[in-house]
Formats: structure tokens, sequence, C-alpha cells
């Protein structure tokens, strides 16, 4: 046994090794098979049993601006419902969250790094701030500010001394100013905290998603105070050829709460009905009295699209190094 006082340190570092190890092998030819023949479009979305054979992309969750409230919960939903952790976990420091404050510009190169590594296109998720932040890079790697970027490792912590990376597909040196995320979504991102943060840049581009998405989900908390919302809010869009989908919530749902999910996955009813979710006819919802269903619309829907794009980013890594 270690001694108490090195329990913790011991935990860290073990948190730290597993979020920097390499991505983890194919269970067996056959898992591997089935998960590069996994039909990505079907209605529920692939079933994550089967995705655990894949290598699974980058998801950077973006907390909001209020220290207290991150977005660890929701990482930890999403380990719990089969995502690899170390896929989530950030490979400097072990952290389930990366903070909104982050500049768009090293967050930009982190995606380039992450692609050019791993092959796959990262996605971004973020909640009120980190929504911003997430919509900002976007613009960053369309080169909305500005014409180059450099490569940012998030390993070391710092830029590299380059602006462009090594595609892993073709081969050819390519700017970070053009690379994609698969997928990125914004949970009660409004346009008042960003008048009153004094985030000008931002507020003509806040609801236009460009082409460094390939799909993009909106949620809305109607009358939302802290967004800035009434009723409803200006919708995302497109400002090219992203999937762009704008989704109202409940308006039972809070600002602040709503990267509470982790429940959502230990809980029978909810992980069945979760499972069970198709974005466009979502089944009724769970009539369990004990049953605790808040947020279980965006989890579920954010659940969807990962799996989504889990399975079409590992098929694609799969298929041109093979097993990790």
């Amino acid at each position: 046994m270690f001694p108490r006082r090195l329990r913790g340190v011991f935990v860290a570092g073990a948190a730290l090794v597993a979020a920097a190890a390499p991505l983890p092998a194919v269970a067996s030819a056959a898992a591997a098979a089935a998960a590069a023949a996994a039909d990505c479009t079907q209605p529920a979305g692939p079933p994550a049993d089967v995705l655990a054979a894949l290598p699974a992309p980058r998801v950077i969750g973006l907390s909001g601006s209020v220290p207290i409230v991150t977005m660890q919960p929701f990482a930890e939903f999403l380990i719990a419902m089969g995502y690899p952790e170390a896929s989530l976990r950030d490979p400097r420091d072990g952290s389930l969250a990366l903070s909104s404050y982050t500049d768009s510009a090293e967050l930009a190169g982190a995606v380039a790094w992450y692609y050019e590594r791993d092959a796959m296109r990262p996605m971004l998720v973020g909640h009120s701030q980190g929504g911003m932040l997430v919509v900002r890079t976007l613009h960053e790697l369309a080169g909305a500010f500005r014409d180059a970027i450099p490569v940012f490792d998030p390993v070391q912590g710092r830029p590299l001394p380059r602006t462009s990376i090594r595609d892993p597909y073709t081969q050819a040196e390519r700017p970070v100013v053009g690379v994609r995320v698969s997928f990125a979504a914004a949970l009660a991102t409004g346009a008042l905290p960003r008048l009153l943060l004094g985030q000008w840049t931002m507020l003509p581009r806040l609801r236009k998603i460009p082409d460094t998405a390939l799909a993009f989900t909106g949620f809305t908390v109607p009358w939302d105070p802290i967004a800035g919302n009434f009723a409803t809010a200006e919708p995302y869009v497109a400002t090219g050829t992203a999937t762009v989908r704008n989704v109202l919530l409940p308006a039972t749902y809070t600002h602040i709460g709503l990267p509470a999910t982790e429940h959502l996955a230990a809980q029978p009813a909810t992980r069945a009905w979760i499972e069970a979710y198709v974005p466009d006819a979502p089944p009724p919802l769970p009539e369990t009295a004990d049953a605790d269903v808040r947020n279980l619309v965006h989890a579920a829907d954010l659940w969807h699209s990962i799996r989504v794009h889990w399975c079409r980013e590992g098929q694609r890594r799969l298929a041109l190094r093979g097993p990790a």
C-alpha cells in the first residue's frame, strides 16, 4: 500500500499517464471488423459497445465563465456511457474540462495538433461562455481573426514554431487555418454576456457557423436571463456547408445546471431512453417516478452526435492506419 500522503500523487500521476497514453488497441480482429462495418447512420446511433473497438477522437469540453460550474460532470457522463476516458482527459494535467478563458488561437492550434497526431478530427462542446469559445475557435480556424495560427502542443502546453501540419491522409503540408472539427456544440450561449463582457468581435459571429465544423448543434433554454433569451433565441445558421441544428430545451432546465448529466448514465430508465434516442423522433420520456430526468434531452442529443462522429472518424482512422 502507498502511504496516505502519496496516494493522491499516485492517482494524479496515473491519470496523466492514461491521458497521454496511445490510442487503445482493438480487442480482436472480429471486434475491429464489426466496428469497421458499423452503420454510422442508423437512427439511434451506433452502439458504444461496438464502437469500443475503434480509436476515439478527442472531445474537448469547455466550461462556462463561473469557476464552480465545469464540464467535468458531462465528461463523466460520457465515460459512464462508454466513451474512452483517455480521449476526454487533458494530456497535460488530466482534467476533464477546459476553461472558457483559453485563448481561441491556442485551442485552434491544439485542434490541428490532435488531427495531425490522431488522424481524427476533434469535437468541441461548450457551455455558456464555453459555447462562445467553441464558435470563436471555428471562426479562428476559418481565418476570421488572423492569417496564420501556430500549432499548439497541449502536452507541453506551448505553441510550436510552425503554422502548418502534415495532413495524415494526404501527407501534404497544410496550414492550421482551414483544419476542421468533426462536431461542435454550444449550450446556452447568448449574446447578452458577450455584450456585458466586451466580447465585441463575437457579436456578429455568434450565431454563424463556418465550414470548419462538419456538424454543429446549438442548444437554447427558453427564457434564459443569463444568456439574454426571451422565449427563444436567434437560431444558429451555416455560412456554407456545415450541417447546423438548433434544439430548444425544456423551460424547466436551468442555465447553470446544464452540465450536470452524470446521474443519467447511472439510472436504468434514463440510460435506456438515451440509448433509444433519435434526434428527430425522440421516444416518450421515462415514466419511472423516481427517475431524475434533469438535462435528459441535451445529454441524449449530444451522446447521439458524439457516437455518430466517433464512428465516422474512428472508421476513417482505422482504414488509414489499421488497429492502433
